[in-house]
Formats: C-alpha cells, sequence, structure tokens
C-alpha cells in the first residue's frame, strides 16, 4: 500500500479559520438530508482538506470523489440487463453513490459538470436513496452520504435552479489577517512534517467530536419545531425574499441539527437566527416592492383658499407646481438710455 494511501486526514478540530464552514459540514452530517453544502471560494482555501476531515469523522470514514468526466453510469451504478433476462435476477453493479454511503461524496467545481450529473447528485444526496432503472428493469438502494460540491466563482456560476437546490453554502475568501495566516501555514507545515504525530496529538477531540455527532444523529428525530420557530424561519426567509419553500425546510433542518449538537431540549428560534446565514446565503433576493405600497411619495394637496376670498387663478396654475407664486401685473416704465423701436408702418 503507497504512503499517499496511508496518509491520515488533516484533523477536522485543527482547522483555522474555518468556523463557518466547519459549522455547515457538522450540520450536514447530522442530518444529510439537508442536501449538501456548496463550497465557494478560490483556490488554496482547504475546501478539500476540510471534507476530507469530516469523512474522518464519520463511522465509515468513506470518502469518495467525482471525477469531472464521470459517466452517469459511473456515478449511479449499472444493471446487466441480459442477466436480467436470461436469469431472471438483477445484477447492480455499484456506483460511486453507493461507495459515498455513510461517508462522504466530495465534487470539486461541481459549476462545471453537466446539469444532469448535477441533478442526479442533489436527488440521491436529498432523498437519502439511488435508483438506476434501464428498459424497465430498476434497483434502489440506500445513499445516505454529505455531498460537498465546490466551485471557483471566476470560473462560472451554477444555474439558479440547481443552485438553490443546495442545502447550505458557505463562501470562503483568501484570509488577509497576519496572525491568522501564520496559524493556518504553522498547522499545516506540522501535519505534513509529521501526520501521524500531530493527528496523535488530536486523538481525544476529534473521539469527542465524532461521539458528539453520532449523538446528535440518535436524538434528531427527538425534536421538533414549536410555532414560534416556525414563524422565525418563515420571516428570515421572506425579509430574504427566497423563491418558493424550499429555504423554509431547509432551515428548519439546520435548525434542528444544530440544536442536537449542541444538546438541547428542543428547537428555538435562536438556533434558526445561527443557521439562516449559510441558509440563505445563495438564494438571497432583493426584497420586491409590495404592490400596496405607493411606489413615490404622493404630494401633499396644495392649501385651502382663505375663507371670502376667490382663488382667481385656480384655473390657470392647475398643472403648475405647487406653490408656485401667480404672476403679478407690473406697471411699464420707461427706462433711460433705451431707444424706442420705431413702429411698424401698416
Amino acid at each position: 500500500m503507497s504512503a499517499a494511501a496511508t496518509r491520515p486526514a488533516f484533523p477536522f478540530t485543527a482547522l483555522v479559520g474555518q468556523a463557518p464552514l466547519q459549522r455547515a459540514l457538522l450540520l450536514a452530517a447530522i442530518d444529510p438530508a439537508i442536501g449538501g453544502v456548496l463550497v465557494s471560494g478560490p483556490r488554496g482555501t482547504a475546501k478539500s482538506t476540510a471534507a476530507r476531515a469530516l469523512a474522518a469523522l464519520l463511522p465509515e470514514g468513506a470518502f469518495v470523489t467525482l471525477p469531472l468526466g464521470a459517466s452517469e453510469d459511473k456515478l449511479i451504478g449499472t444493471l446487466d440487463l441480459e442477466a436480467a433476462l436470461r436469469e431472471s435476477a438483477v445484477r447492480f453493479a455499484p456506483g460511486l453513490l453507493a461507495r459515498a454511503h455513510g461517508g462522504v461524496l466530495y465534487v470539486d467545481e461541481v459549476n462545471l459538470l453537466p446539469d444532469a450529473l448535477v441533478d442526479v447528485l442533489l436527488d440521491a444526496a436529498a432523498s437519502g436513496v439511488n435508483t438506476v432503472e434501464r428498459d424497465g428493469v430498476s434497483h434502489m438502494h440506500d445513499a445516505h452520504f454529505v455531498l460537498v460540491g465546490t466551485m471557483n466563482p471566476e470560473e462560472g456560476e451554477l444555474r439558479p435552479q440547481l443552485l438553490d437546490r443546495f442545502g447550505l453554502m458557505v463562501e470562503l475568501g483568501t484570509p488577509y489577517d497576519v496572525a491568522e495566516r501564520q496559524r493556518i501555514v504553522k498547522a499545516r507545515l506540522a501535519f505534513d512534517a509529521d501526520p501521524q504525530a500531530f493527528c496523535v496529538a488530536r486523538e481525544t477531540e476529534q473521539r469527542a467530536l465524532a461521539q458528539r455527532i453520532a449523538a446528535a444523529r440518535d436524538t434528531l428525530g427527538k425534536l421538533d419545531w414549536s410555532d414560534a420557530v416556525h414563524e422565525r424561519a418563515a420571516q428570515r426567509c421572506i425579509e430574504a425574499a427566497v423563491d418558493g419553500l424550499r429555504a423554509d425546510l431547509v432551515m428548519l433542518r439546520a435548525a434542528r441539527a444544530l440544536a442536537a449538537f449542541e444538546g438541547a431540549q428542543a428547537v428555538s428560534p435562536e438556533h434558526v437566527d445561527e443557521v439562516a446565514d449559510c441558509v440563505l446565503a445563495h438564494r438571497r433576493h432583493a426584497m420586491p416592492q409590495r404592490s400596496d405600497a405607493p411606489s413615490s411619495p404622493q404630494p401633499l394637496p396644495p392649501p385651502a383658499s382663505a375663507p371670502g376670498r376667490e382663488d382667481k387663478h385656480t384655473e390657470t396654475t392647475s398643472d403648475a407646481d405647487w406653490g408656485e407664486l401667480p404672476p403679478e401685473p407690473v406697471a411699464a416704465k420707461a427706462v433711460k438710455g433705451v431707444i424706442p423701436l420705431p413702429a411698424k408702418k401698416r
């Protein structure tokens, strides 16, 4: 076995400056039905490192990568139709979705994948089931995995229809704080120098975090959402002017996963507020103008005429701006030094 195959993953608890991404990944690991995590950011921001680190915390520990040139058969698996006709039995060759069951399916540059392949990925991530159908023969199997897709905005965007189907989104940036950059680089250099020793030093923290994830999964179904939690989720989604109701569902699931991870007895509106950013990051729109609201301030009506006084300029000034004074007659006066023009002859 090669050294690369035995090399351990960078510990999740040793990640530096990745708190929003770590939280999103943990929520998706606790409840994969959230629909996966989309990570947007430039190269070299430890996107794949964080995904591998998450897989190491899960019981199965599977980390499967979907290459850009993969076919649909490689992703979902294939059926032997000749065997089905000859033996009346379904022979299924598992694909990447089956291999990722219980672990992490990592898709780098998901925005460059064909839309049809992204559709299959998102369907399986949200439903937890992969279905393969060929000429009337079908096969289904469980496919519970954490979908982690990454993209570099400079290389193109996902279509809005696909973007919305990712449960959570985190936007990463290049750190410009000197102290933070030093901590990141020092941790990476220490890991590269001796991966085994680096991981052993954090083994206790890693084990404790893995146990918290397992406990949160066990208690997830015991937590419910109160009307106050539903109302807060609806308010946050309306404020963000999201399309449809998928954001509400994801926000409630994410809030419940956070409550389970924290060991709370109930989901609270505060849990909704804490997960709102990663739920709305890729769904937020400008707030549309209400149809019942005036498009512009209405001018105040002009003041009424004083009693007993007739407004002689009502008709002549009806089209003028309010506040404009009516013209006043002024007596003509001769101006010295001006030579009058001669009258025209008739």
